[in-house]
């Protein structure tokens, strides 16, 4: 087993010969492709992980899905046998058997000794499938690494809480289920923040660990949750109580459970002591440890001590007994008899562990991030996909194993050559995923793939043809990181909706257009632009798909250039994955409160510290980056008002996104992220060039503002921030813009001061609030939390003038002065009405005083009403209903409406469409109007401090959003979120 045992405890009796040389490296087709690339807790699958079995070497590939089997004497190839998704765990062997864990939601028992298939298991309910981590994976993929102990068998699938997870004993000679447990995602449990509670229990990733009779199931980023090993039980899972400790390896040893750099007990999962970041193996009094190139050996030692009540206590620390520096380490530890032998970076050390002296040690190339020991030989596998072997038998050039690419695969292959010609050149697409319905042996897919940078899927419902067709793709070197083939009905794939950028079909190169299955392809192509291009050779049928109906979109930071916080979206609960991948994209802290992603066309748009970038909403590849260097650096601080005062800096309108810097706006083409125009601001009133402040495009004009940059509002919460000395929250004039040209259209100058967060725009028309400047000081006068009073009374913030301006030309259309007390302002064009309100959320502006409503007709300027109401949170408009955090209240009466709301802990700002809130409550929060389910959660994931989970497009769209968080939520991921068909 990986880690040589049940407890992974990294120990052999096994011993090494003195002097290790290399006998062999075998150089795998494709580097690992990690589930996780950027999350250093999750490192899993960063190389792959062997065991060794009577002179056999497995091994699972996370590129092409395949388990290996090798002579581990000579590194040659026995054997291979193809999943459906990538494997990212050591498999198990077991007597003459193999047990593999698979993305594609499946458990594989293999003959040892020709891979055979002898049985396959199902670890979720059903075959549904999402595209998880750039692949497609069953919606319960195979993440709990399977694990032996006693003749039974444990593994588990499903890493999202809230859509099930499923812990599974099991005979493995066979089959029998012994016990599953399926309810532990679904527990309503204390969640990685003081005070927060969610239905969100376990997940599963990790290699699972059996002790005595405890399983232990790593859960990703936090600590592992401990289950009863005869029974299935539920024992503890301490989230909360180590909100910010946690990660994949898992070792026990002793009387503890090491995970994350910390010691925990193992009968009840309380914290012992540190230990420090690092790899572990076990000794029979102690532990070894490597990081920070030393390797350490800790004994176990006893203390007495006494509690408050003077009783006498005993406690277990790790006292360091020896010390071994200058040594490779930090990335894996074992012990084969009295070897220690210890990787970091690319360097493998041996350690003598009586003589405490390094006695051995090679480079690598690549990480080194999994070690293994049999029969005398040492195996060290990088993330460069490499496999060392090193033993006394081994010379100082060790012999190469590497793949041998054909030629030719399908030999000419000129109908299948031509086809792909024409549908590349008609479709225009040759990157994105791409759907082969029909593929026969592949021969469509591999030149597609030879001429593109599609990745493809390919399905055909014939075993022999997909045997073929896999069998030859890999022989050409493009099997699973370019094509990957299923066996499926082309009418049923069971692949996620929505994310073929393009539909082809092998079967209909030959047979035409009347075998095509029209269906599942409406099904699978992408809204916004997907394509299908189908039929034989010069008589090919193409066509585009459109916008999706009743999909919303977020075109500006509260959705809309009106600021309704609410979309037209008709999306609706219970919510599921439909995929999740991270995204090379830094983001500022959490607590900055930086500008909301943008969906529009089919595009998610999403601002990071240096760059902007786009993304396909509806499978999550990241299309084109824009630098922007430092950009958003000044909103990477604790606790400060961000743009909830500044407003956004980017929005997104017609085929264009546009985002300001400084004194410049830069229109983006949004499908190509290339430069169209930049913008300058006109100058200030003294002559001096502006800089740019509100941003908004509507109906073919571009508005902006020039900010006071005199006007520095002091850090929110308990100190000054030389941060806020860039974001600026009052502006002197207001703009417009062509939208294309640039050309000016108009300018209105403030008689006193323009509130970023007091502009809406739409059916024409431009609301402003005109109003004295709001007191900037907030470190001695303002309420520093909810519920706290001022150090000393704030200056009362004088009232202004309610401003309607015609958004082509400028002029007034009305105005009021009318005891004007609002700081935001929001239109809903539907009813023709105008919300004034405040802006009482946490961290505000000593004027976001709260308490009070206001609603005017927007035609003319007519109070309809006004009232003191109570709330927190930015109010929003979803049809005729205002809603806050604390309040609903009818949008043209100003009456109480029934809304039974309630949410755990958690800061930012809800959002709406139709039919959904959506908030923070712990984890993902949401509230679905058209069902009586009260508030649900989609777990495992924590939403940002300000507005990043979007409900639009047909789905709910979540970016990630918690840069500068440490605490344990199981994935740091971007999801999108499909509702109920």
């Amino acid at each position: 087993m990986h880690r040589g045992d049940a407890a992974r405890s990294g120990f052999t009796p096994d011993t090494l010969p003195p002097m290790l040389k290399p006998l062999w490296t075998y150089k795998s087709q494709h580097r690992p492709q990690s589930a996780w690339p950027r999350d250093a807790r999750l490192i899993f699958d960063r190389a792959y992980r062997t065991v060794i079995a009577n002179g056999t070497l497995f091994f699972g590939s996370s590129a092409d899905g395949k388990i290996y089997a090798l002579d581990a004497k000579t590194g040659e190839q026995k054997w291979e046998f193809f999943t459906d998704a990538p494997v990212r765990f050591a498999p198990v062997a077991w007597k003459d058997r193999v047990f593999a864990a698979s993305d594609d939601g499946y458990l594989y028992s293999l003959a040892a000794t020709d891979g055979e298939l002898i049985d396959k298991w199902r670890g979720g309910p059903t075959d549904d499938r999402v595209l998880g981590n750039g692949h497609i994976v069953g919606r319960w993929p195979v993440r709990g690494g399977p694990v032996i102990a006693d003749g039974v068998l444990y593994w588990a699938a499903g890493i999202w809480q809230s859509e099930g997870v499923f812990i599974h004993a099991m005979d493995p000679e066979t089959g029998k289920v012994l016990w599953t447990n399926d309810s532990s995602g679904g527990i309503t449990m204390p969640q990685p923040h003081g005070g927060a509670v969610a239905k969100s229990g376990v997940s599963a990733q990790g290699h699972l660990v059996v002790d005595g009779d405890a399983l232990f199931v790593p859960t990703g980023r936090a600590v592992p949750a401990c289950f009863d090993r005869a029974t299935g039980k539920f024992r503890y899972y301490h989230l909360q109580k180590n909100t910010k400790r946690g990660g994949t390896p898992t070792t026990v040893a002793g009387p503890f459970v090491y995970n994350g750099g910390y010691a925990f007990r193992t009968d009840t999962g309380d914290l012992s002591g540190s230990i420090g970041a690092g790899a572990v193996a076990a000794l029979p009094d102690g532990i070894v440890h490597g990081a920070r190139g030393r390797v350490r050996g800790l004994k176990r030692v006893e203390k007495q001590g006494k509690d408050r009540k003077g009783n006498t206590t005993t406690t277990i620390e790790h006292v360091e007994q020896w010390s071994v520096k200058d040594v490779g380490s930090g990335a894996d530890i074992v012990i084969a008899g009295n070897t220690i032998v210890s990787s970091g970076g690319n360097t493998v050390s041996a350690i003598d562990l009586e003589t405490k002296e390094q006695v051995w040690s090679a480079d690598v190339d690549g990480e080194a991030y999994s070690l293994a020991v049999a029969d005398g030989r040492l195996y060290v596998s990088t993330d460069s996909g490499s496999i060392h072997c090193f033993s006394a038998e081994g010379t100082e050039s060790a012999k190469v194993i590497e793949p041998v690419l054909a030629e030719a695969a399908y030999g000419e292959n000129d109908r299948f050559a031509k086809a792909a010609e024409e549908i590349l050149t008609t479709s225009g697409v040759r990157a994105g995923y791409c759907v082969d319905l029909g593929c026969g042996d592949g021969a469509l897919a591999y030149e597609l793939a030879k001429r593109s940078n599609l990745k493809i899927y390919a399905v055909d419902s014939d075993p022999n043809n997909v045997a073929v067709a896999r069998k030859q793709l890999d022989d050409a070197g493009l099997y699973g990181n370019r094509v990957t083939v299923h066996l499926a009905d082309p009418k049923a794939t069971s692949y996620p909706k929505f994310f073929a950028n393009l539909v082809v079909s092998g079967r209909s190169v030959i047979d035409g257009t009347e075998s095509v299955p029209s269906k599942e392809i409406a099904r699978l192509q992408r809204p916004y632009g997907g394509k299908q291009c189908l039929g034989k050779p010069g008589a090919m049928t193409a066509s585009v798909r459109g916008d999706l109906p009743n999909a919303g979109s977020w075109s500006h930071l509260y959705s809309n250039a009106a600021n309704t916080l609410s979309s037209a979206d008709e999306v609706k609960g219970p919510l599921r994955a439909l995929w999740y991948r991270d995204i090379d994209l830094d983001l500022p802290s959490r607590h900055g409160r930086g500008p909301s992603p943008l969906f529009h066309s089919g595009r998610i748009f999403c601002e990071g510290m240096d760059a902007l970038i786009a993304v396909d909403a509806y499978n999550g590849r990241p299309l084109w980056e824009f630098k922007l260097p430092g950009i958003l650096h000044a909103y990477s601080a604790d606790h400060i008002v961000g743009t909830s005062q500044t407003g956004s800096n980017f929005c997104a309108a017609g085929e264009s996104v546009y985002v300001r810097e400084d004194g410049v706006c830069y229109r983006l083409d949004a499908e190509t992220g290339e430069v169209l125009g930049k913008f300058n601001t006109p100058p200030r009133t003294d002559g001096k060039p502006g800089r740019w402040g509100y941003i908004a495009c509507v109906d073919g004009i571009l508005f902006g503002s020039v900010v006071n940059e005199e006007h520095i509002v002091r850090h929110a919460w308990k100190r000054a921030d030389a941060q806020m000395k860039k974001l600026f929250t009052e502006s002197m004039f207001l703009f417009a813009m062509d939208a294309h040209s640039g050309e000016l259209l108009w300018r209105y100058d403030a008689k006193e001061s323009i509130r970023n967060n007091a502009i809406a725009i739409g059916d024409g028309r431009v609301f402003v609030i005109d109003r004295a400047r709001a007191i900037k000081d907030l470190l001695s006068k303002a309420p520093q939390r909810r519920g706290e009073k001022p150090k000393e009374p704030v200056p009362e913030h004088p009232t202004g003038e309610l401003i309607c301006l015609d958004a082509r030309t400028g002029e007034s259309v009305w105005s009021s002065k009318d005891d004007i007390f609002g700081t935001m302002v929001a239109f809903s064009e539907e009813f023709d009405m105008l919300l004034v309100s405040y802006q009482a959320t946490r961290f505000r502006l000593p004027s976001e005083v709260g308490g009070r409503m206001a609603v005017f007709r927007a035609s003319d300027g007519y109070r309809a009403w006004d009232k003191p109401i109570k709330y927190e949170t930015r109010p929003l408009i979803n049809g005729r209903v205002i809603y806050a955090l604390g309040a609903a209240r009818d949008l043209l009466t100003g009456d109480e409406q029934a809304f039974d709301f309630k949410k755990s802990y958690g800061c930012g700002q809800m959002s709406a469409s139709k039919h959904l809130m959506l908030f923070r409550s712990a984890t993902l929060g949401y509230f679905d109007l058209s069902r009586k389910a009260g508030t649900e959660n989609f777990g495992g994931v924590r939403p940002g401090c300000w507005i990043n989970a979007l409900p639009a497009g047909g789905l709910v769209l979540l970016p990630d959003a918690s840069a500068g968080c440490t605490c344990s939520y199981q994935n740091r991921s971007w999801v999108a979120l499909q509702g109920s068909e």
